[in-house]
């Protein structure tokens, strides 16, 4: 696959790896403030279940003892 897109670029190889550069920094920030704030709330990977009860999001979960 990245030989595909590499053959695809114009240009000679410092062309090619600037534009290679400049479609992965473009693609990191579509995902950063895109997709991944997008995605957040469907997921809700920061909210942990230890015993069966999910803790709600801003409260410490109970000590024991």
């Amino acid at each position: 696959m990245y030989a595909w897109i590499w053959r695809h670029l114009p240009g000679t190889w410092p062309a090619k790896t600037g534009i290679a550069l400049a479609l992965v920094a473009v693609l990191a920030a579509v995902l950063w403030w895109g997709v991944f704030p997008w995605l957040e709330p469907k997921v809700q990977l920061d909210h942990g279940v230890v015993d069966g009860t999910p803790t709600p999001t801003g409260t410490a979960p109970a000590k024991p003892g």
